[in-house]
């Protein structure tokens, strides 16, 4: 008999009896962790900063405690972000101890190109989102004159098409809602045919808490049940009490407590605070404002 035997039998026994007791738990409190996710910021909320002093924007976002960035404004044609090369805008990220993880890239302005025009200006964005290091590349926006049915129908080809790209490249591609995805256009939405038509291994989706609050007769935690695994990112920003616009956060009427405190976040990679406007002093002023408030009241559930 090998020496050794008693002593592997002696583990199995213990390892076996830890395990009997460990079945005795709920599964959360022995196997699963709560996610821990970086506070990210939408760039595009301090956009008028960022044309001014784009360094000085960043390094005071980073001083309010904000992690991780979603970029919008690619240059493919130089390769640049906010006037820096991809490799230079990737050392001041390092420097300042943020990421990017998302970027909103223009691919409306494509919508009528050819697809090798399309293919070509994908490869652009994979290669500045590459040397950014990020996760996902996000479609965030469709021109007025391309939101009708037939046009939703058009979108979801190029969809899959570009989440074909992107994936085979090594990076996530998503899709980002507004409010115009959910007009009702004789009975059906566009927001419908996205989801519907477009592959969920090839298009993640990035759900703007705000607009499906704003204008979706679902809400935010009836889509995710209706499409699991595929909501990766959020954004999240609050609503106006009176007008509906933008305003920051706590300042609303979305109950953000009650919501982030109940929704799931097994599928959630990223969040990004977000403010397109209405600004009560000024885009910097309010991610300050909002970034206080979420640390305090809302980042505890996320």
């Amino acid at each position: 008999m090998n020496k050794l035997e008693p002593l592997n039998r002696r583990t199995f026994i213990k390892n076996t009896g830890l395990a009997t007791v460990a079945s005795l738990f709920p599964i959360s409190a022995c196997t699963m962790q709560k996610k821990k996710f970086k506070m990210g910021l939408q760039l595009f909320t301090i956009r008028d900063a960022m044309e001014k002093d784009p360094l000085g924007s960043l390094t005071k976002a980073a001083s309010l405690g904000y992690q991780d960035l979603e970029t919008y404004g690619y240059n493919p044609e130089n390769d640049t972000f906010y006037g820096f090369k991809a490799k230079e805008f990737k050392q001041i990220l390092d420097d300042l101890g943020l990421t990017a993880t998302s970027g909103h890239y223009g691919f409306s302005d494509y919508f009528q190109s050819s697809q090798e025009d399309l293919e070509h200006y994908v490869d652009q964005c994979i290669e500045g989102a590459k040397t950014l290091n990020k996760s996902y590349i996000t479609w965030p926006w469709l021109a007025p004159e391309f939101r009708t049915m037939e046009n939703y129908k058009l979108l979801v080809d190029k969809l899959n098409k570009i989440g074909e790209q992107v994936t085979q490249a090594g990076l996530g591609f998503a899709y980002h809602n507004h409010d115009f995805e959910f007009i009702e256009h004789d009975g059906e939405i566009g927001y419908d045919v996205i989801l519907e038509r477009t592959d969920p291994k090839l298009v993640k989706l990035q759900m703007d808490l705000y607009w499906v609050m704003h204008s979706s007769k679902l809400s935010p935690e009836e889509w995710i049940a209706k499409q699991p695994g595929r909501y990766v990112m959020w954004h999240i920003k609050d609503m106006d009490k009176v007008t509906r616009d933008y305003t920051e956060l706590g300042n609303g009427s979305i109950d953000y407590k009650a919501m982030l405190s109940t929704i799931p976040t097994a599928d959630l990679d990223y969040y990004y605070l977000e403010q397109g406007g209405n600004y009560a002093q000024n885009s910097m002023q309010s991610i300050t404002d909002s970034a206080t408030y979420f640390k305090k009241n809302l980042q505890q559930y996320l």
